[in-house]
């Protein structure tokens, strides 16, 4: 074995100290950028040494020659640093070091469209596609791309894909979603719902998933932070400087987030899971008789608050710049009692949204390994009532410390619902600020390319064009006591 692959598989197994040690030999010797340096750079990730990350980064790339695969998990991990242009730079190298290999091609492209480089991601999808016909993450990263007209849309191809008679659901899976956008795009939406269907019904056969694993999740939450009193401050941490905003995928917490870091002094650390992995690394607090031997939602009530407040600060980057840090996890509802405990001064942004707007607009996104829920109108109305009971238990607990943005509000009056967002925020409002499309910031989110336009409201109430198709969702919602106000 390698010195390299030694290092991967003492990281793998959670050996850290020993896969860098490893590592460092690996590289010792390297003349050339070598997939070593990629495993250096992993692993000192999964240590929290940011600095030796971007110092491994700069070594390598000064190197006259490399890999392709050596550029492309660097470009990964500069990607998890948040060093885009980095990230980008990277990937153009494992195309030029091997131009025939798609999966270069595609890594490109999907950097490109998070720079709004949107005819250059086309193109990489192109020739993605071109060089292997089964690259099936371009079909449907190209077709997210732009909006699809009558002249100028990819309709044949797919539908010739989907016809293979030797297709295999994960194909399946992306050719659907990507036909049923593009057909969307189109206002063919008898068909469009079908190709979502088939798409959903392929990912939900993918998956061992069970609503009532996530159910019991949220009632813990519910029952392991109680309404109870704000935590004293002990005023080592500035909590008042982190914003958390936080709801279901595709509620509008990016268009939230692209409008505040329009404003002066503030950036977003994107959707990471700082927050969650402190909380779930953190040394315990005092562990009295009653919680130990109790269940990792009892344990994490009663954690170390200050040890997590340092953590979640260091990985944040908060450092001693008086930057606003927005952390824009919408699955941080599930960790609203810790932030509040943790960080008492941190601001909280709830986005919501009407309910068969956001879960059919769930429904038709295809996510990575999160939201199992939202392919299955059973498993999404049984979701989203554990949801809107945690979230009003939330609002019931902190009253007035959360700030409530509603979706529709916010795209038919983006200037009054962004400032009034802002002043929650304790952020100087301008009113340039709802010109999102003048937002240079990378954008790796399922909004990438719609955050790239002007704010528009065409998705407000979209569900409607697909009303025929809904009715096993209404009443799914109405079996769980959701509200549908939206039908009246």
């Amino acid at each position: 074995m390698t010195l390299d692959a030694e290092a991967l598989r003492l990281m793998h197994a959670g050996r850290l100290g020993e896969a860098l040690q490893v590592a460092e030999r690996a590289v010792a010797t390297e003349k050339a950028c070598s997939p070593a340096h990629g495993v250096l750079a992993a692993i000192l990730l999964r240590l929290g040494r940011p600095a030796e990350v971007e110092s491994v980064l700069e070594s390598a790339v000064r190197y006259a020659a490399g890999s392709a695969e050596a550029y492309d998990a660097l470009a990964r991990t500069a990607v998890a640093l948040g060093r885009h242009d980095r990230a980008n730079a990277l990937y153009r190298r494992a195309v030029q070091c091997s131009p025939n290999v798609s999966r270069h091609w595609y890594n490109l492209a999907s950097s490109e469209r998070g720079f709004g480089r949107f005819a250059q991601a086309e193109a990489a999808c192109d020739r993605a596609i071109a060089l292997n016909g089964r690259e099936y993450r371009g079909y449907l990263l190209r077709s997210e791309l732009r909006v699809q007209t009558p002249t100028a849309n990819h309709l044949g191809e797919l539908r010739r894909e989907l016809a293979r008679p030797d297709l295999h659901d994960s194909a399946r899976v992306l050719l659907g979603y990507a036909l049923g956008k593009e057909l969307d795009d189109l206002a063919q939406y008898d068909e469009a719902f079908e190709a979502f269907a088939l798409a959903a019904g392929a990912r939900r056969r993918q998956l061992t998933y069970d609503v009532r694993v996530d159910e019991h999740k949220l009632r813990r939450i519910i029952e392991v932070f109680p309404r109870g009193p704000d935590r004293v401050l002990d005023g080592r941490i500035d909590s008042s400087r982190f914003v958390f905003i936080f709801g279901l995928p595709r509620s509008g917490t990016t268009l939230l987030e692209r409008i505040l870091t329009g404003l002066p002094a503030v950036r977003s650390n994107g959707e990471t899971d700082h927050f969650a992995r402190t909380l779930l690394t953190a040394p315990p607090g005092p562990q009295t008789d009653a919680v130990r031997g109790t269940d990792v939602f009892a344990r994490a009530a009663s954690a170390d608050w200050d040890s997590i407040a340092a953590g979640y600060a260091r990985l944040a980057g908060a450092g001693g710049n008086p930057e606003v840090v927005i952390e824009k996890q919408p699955m941080n509802y599930l960790y609203l009692g810790a932030i509040r405990r943790a960080l008492p001064q941190a601001r909280l942004v709830l986005v919501s949204r009407s309910p068969l707007d956001i879960c059919f607009a769930m429904y038709r996104t295809l996510f990575g390994e999160a939201y199992q829920f939202s392919y299955d109108f059973n498993d999404l109305a049984r979701y989203y009532a554990a949801y809107a009971r945690l979230v009003q238990h939330w609002r019931d607990a902190f009253g007035a410390a959360i700030h409530e943005v509603r979706y529709d509000d916010l795209v038919n009056d983006p200037i009054r619902v962004g400032a009034a967002a802002a002043a929650a925020c304790g952020l100087q409002w301008r009113d340039a600020a709802v010109e999102i499309e003048r937002n240079a910031a990378v954008c790796l989110t399922q909004s990438a390319a719609q955050v790239r336009r002007p704010i528009y409201g065409s998705s407000t109430g979209r569900w409607r064009h697909y009303r025929a198709h809904l009715g096993p969702l209404i009443q799914a919602l109405r079996n769980q006591g959701v509200d549908l106000a939206e039908l009246d």
